[in-house]
């Protein structure tokens, strides 16, 4: 699979006539492929609520555009905040760190990585300080 310009830029429409104004693309040639990778492209005013993944640890790159990847702690202090930019870092994120994100730019596309099958968040695992 090779993912080029045409590919970023269909996934960045189809986030921008979201409601949630992101979508994903999956990475995974399967179902039966046991991990989760896929790109996500974000629109500056999704929400993307302070969150854990208390099995798996994610990573994360920027492929286009730039975000602000935050890290907090129990109570929901914000303890550190990530410049995300193409040929900027990768940030792994350990299992059980609280994170969120927001887009900074029109046409930002990330691709995350993360161990397991998918899990739908659930309550215990979105933080609401």
């Amino acid at each position: 699979m090779t993912i080029d310009t045409q590919i970023l830029d269909e996934l960045t429409e189809k986030a921008k006539a979201s409601p949630r104004l992101r979508m994903n693309y999956d990475l995974r040639y399967s179902d039966k492929d046991n991990s989760q990778r896929m790109l996500n492209a974000l629109e500056p005013g999704t929400l993307v609520p302070i969150h854990r993944h208390k099995n798996t640890s994610e990573t994360v790159v920027c492929i286009r555009g730039r975000f602000e990847e935050y890290l907090y702690d129990e109570e929901g202090r914000l303890t550190e905040t990530i410049d995300m930019h193409p040929g900027g870092i990768v940030l792994n994120i350990p299992a059980g760190q609280w994170h969120s994100l927001k887009s900074l730019e029109s046409g930002t596309v990330l691709i995350e990585m993360k161990d397991g099958a998918y899990e739908p968040l659930t309550e215990e695992n979105i933080l609401n300080p």
